[in-house]
């Protein structure tokens, strides 16, 4: 089936109203642009990102748009003619809904919604031992063991360089036989590996229940045995519960997350780490690499290795 993409031009006041005139006649989803939303992300920073693409800044002006698809038949254009109509009606209206302009555009096929993104994600190799695939590539080396892994809505496919960056780590440090803690899990990308290197077990822990669910779906995905993975949801800065639950003596800790959440958790890390053992930290804009070694290196950490990528980096510390 081909699909039109309808854009109306409104305001942040005609988003409600708008939507809901949609809904009556047969619309059940948006796609919205707000440049409102935008500023208030930026306003309302609480520690959990560092860095956004530059592209982003587009944002902070672009006009307030309200999108959405219908088929192209018949049905499409009754759709298409009735909003036509609410936006007559809204425009009559004693009030500032914005310009109330509807374009019609890109003609799409469903093919390409489900499958052209695809190219995008190919099979990769990581260290000397690690490849990384999607389900639906094929990709064999006697060499290396496969992990396999789909883009969804949690963080961790593994392109990321600080998702690379901590798969090089894991690679070159999983001899067999270790207990790893894997804390702001994503995916579960990072504990599948050590598991698939050999590690003994793995303890994951996200803050985001939907991120916890598709780490434990991605696990099952690459066939690991339940008893040698455990996976819990919640946020161990504030939930004492929890960081007792984990335990302590662990070989291996990595934490890709970001640069305050990481000094948050610098008080923390010892308490879970054996001695001798090694924390991971990834996550890292290259402007906040001081802050977060700095932050570790008070606790008793030494530096084992630092590597880049790009305006990435990730720490190894003992």
């Amino acid at each position: 089936m081909d699909w039109i993409k309808a854009d109306i031009y409104t305001n942040g006041e005609g988003i409600e109203p708008l939507t809901g005139r949609l809904m009556n006649i047969g619309v059940t989803g948006f796609e919205i642009v707000d440049s409102a939303d935008f500023d208030e992300f930026l306003e309302r920073k609480d520690g959990n990102w560092d860095y956004y693409d530059d592209s982003l800044d587009e944002l902070k002006n672009a006009e307030t748009t309200v999108s959405f698809y219908v088929p192209e038949n018949a049905q499409g254009a009754e759709i298409l003619k009735a909003a036509l109509g609410q936006l007559s009606e809204m425009k009559e209206l004693d009030e500032d809904f914005g310009r109330l302009v509807l374009v019609t555009d890109r003609h799409l096929k469903e093919s390409d919604w489900e499958n052209n993104w695809k190219q995008y994600f190919k099979p990769f190799t990581v260290g000397e031992r690690l490849a990384v695939k999607p389900s639906w590539e094929e990709f064999s080396d006697p060499g290396r063991v496969i992990l396999e892994i789909d883009p969804g809505s949690s963080f961790g496919t593994g392109q990321h360089n600080t998702t690379r960056l901590c798969l090089e780590f894991l690679d070159g440090l999983v001899k067999g036989g270790e207990r790893v803690l894997d804390l702001g899990c994503g995916s579960g990308i990072l504990g599948i590996a050590a598991l698939l290197l050999g590690a003994e077990s793995v303890t994951a822990v996200d803050i985001d229940e939907n991120s916890t669910r598709i780490a434990g779906e991605n696990f099952e995905k690459n066939a690991l045995p339940p008893r040698s993975y455990t996976i819990h949801t919640g946020n161990i800065l504030s939930d004492s519960g929890l960081a007792g639950r984990l335990g302590t003596g662990y070989d291996i800790i990595t934490a890709n997350i970001v640069a305050d959440v990481l000094i948050g958790m610098a008080p923390m890390f010892r308490s879970f780490l054996k001695k001798g053992g090694t924390l991971i930290v990834s996550g890292i804009i290259d402007t906040r690499a001081d802050d977060v070694r700095s932050a570790l290196l008070d606790r008793g950490f030494t530096v084992k290795e630092e590597r880049a990528s790009e305006n990435w980096l990730a720490i190894s510390l003992e």
